[in-house]
């Protein structure tokens, strides 16, 4: 059984996955209270499944990009886990688990997250041989910014506040925007994007794996 711990902004992820199925997920908007709601929502969904921690063999967590202290605290979490079970930890980009909802397309898809105050943090895909493939590292941009890097169509995917998606779908230049159902980042896709590198052997060393950060001087390629 593999937990999935996504905290990389307010919203909060969990999900139980056992390789054939989903067997419990659960979303939430938090107040920037993660130090108090995640162990309790943790405790309580793995008795609502009658799973006992030592039933738990594998962790994923959202590695980012997202907030600072959000992402400390899921990554606190985690590893102590991991440390006390003694089971494998995986780490996967928070931006990953966005697209991986989101269907192949012939344009390129720039997925985002918030970064403050009005900034996305955002990762250009493009489709490779097993599905999207990120063609740049997480960068911060404006709206503006955004704009200009998008050449001809694209599809923009993500948590978007509503001035954000209006400014989107306002605009001239043949944006296709995934609904926010859809740009919903849900922990049962980390679960088994983890899954899949679990089975290939692969797993993260609990002492390295860090959240990735980045940096408002970051800047996405020309």
């Amino acid at each position: 059984m593999l937990l999935a711990v996504d905290t990389s902004t307010r919203f909060i992820g969990l999900a139980l996955y056992n390789g054939t199925e989903v067997v419990s997920e659960c979303i939430w908007r938090t107040r920037d209270h993660h130090t108090i709601e995640l162990a309790a929502a943790v405790e309580r969904l793995l008795s609502d499944n009658q799973v006992r921690p030592s039933m738990l063999t594998s962790l994923a967590v959202a590695t980012g990009p997202g907030s600072f202290t959000s992402l400390r605290i899921g990554f606190a979490f985690i590893k102590g886990l991991a440390f006390t079970l003694k089971i494998p930890i995986l780490g996967v980009p928070s931006l990953d688990i966005v697209v991986a909802a989101i269907p192949m397309g012939d344009c390129p898809l720039f997925a985002v997250l918030p970064a403050g105050r009005g900034r996305l943090a955002v990762v250009e895909y493009i489709v490779g041989l097993s599905g999207w493939k990120p063609v740049n590292q997480p960068v911060i941009c404006d709206m503006d910014s955004l704009f200009h890097l998008m050449k001809g169509q694209a599809m923009v995917a993500g948590e978007l506040d509503a001035e954000q998606r209006h400014l989107l779908s306002d605009r001239r230049k043949p944006i296709l925007l995934a609904s926010p159902a859809v740009s919903l980042r849900r922990p049962s896709y980390l679960a088994e994007i983890a899954w899949k590198r679990l089975q290939a052997g692969e797993q993260d060393d609990p002492l390295s794996l860090a959240p990735i950060y980045v940096h408002i001087g970051d800047s996405l390629p020309d």
